[in-house]
């Protein structure tokens, strides 16, 4: 089995660099719609897993064909601590909404309380992403 290759930020970078200097690189697993964030994997070294924990050290990596429209999911857990219900003891009952099924397929008084936000406009609910170049963050 392969040595797993563990990066440092700056590492990370100068790798990502690399690889964007390769031009276009087809997709490794056609027919996967995973496969462009997988082709990356497999250029960076990094073994495929499906768990909800970053997959380069510290790092989640997120890739997205050029010119597509599709939102790109950046989590979806639940928060730590789990044993006390965070979500539902906290979360819900002060920022949560009525469950589109609320009484039909979900008890009386069901909230949801999920979040799909990207760059170009704000969400329903206020929210959406913007990237500081200068700062690098978002």
């Amino acid at each position: 089995m392969a040595k797993q290759i563990i990066y440092t930020k700056q590492s990370l970078i100068l790798r990502l660099k690399e690889i964007s200097k390769m031009g276009f690189i087809p997709n490794a697993r056609k027919g996967n719609h995973g496969g462009i964030g997988n082709t990356l994997e497999d250029l960076l070294g990094i073994k495929e897993n499906n768990l909800p924990v970053p997959n380069a050290a510290e790092w989640e990596l997120k890739a997205q064909r050029l010119n597509s429209t599709s939102l790109t999911t950046l989590f979806h857990i639940e928060p730590s601590p789990r044993a006390i219900r965070f979500v539902p003891q906290i979360l819900l009952p002060l920022y949560g909404w009525a469950h589109q099924e609320d009484g039909l397929k979900y008890p009386k008084g069901e909230k949801s309380f999920r979040q799909t936000i990207h760059g170009k406009s704000y969400s329903d609910r206020g929210f959406k992403v913007v990237i500081d170049r200068i700062e690098k963050k978002y």
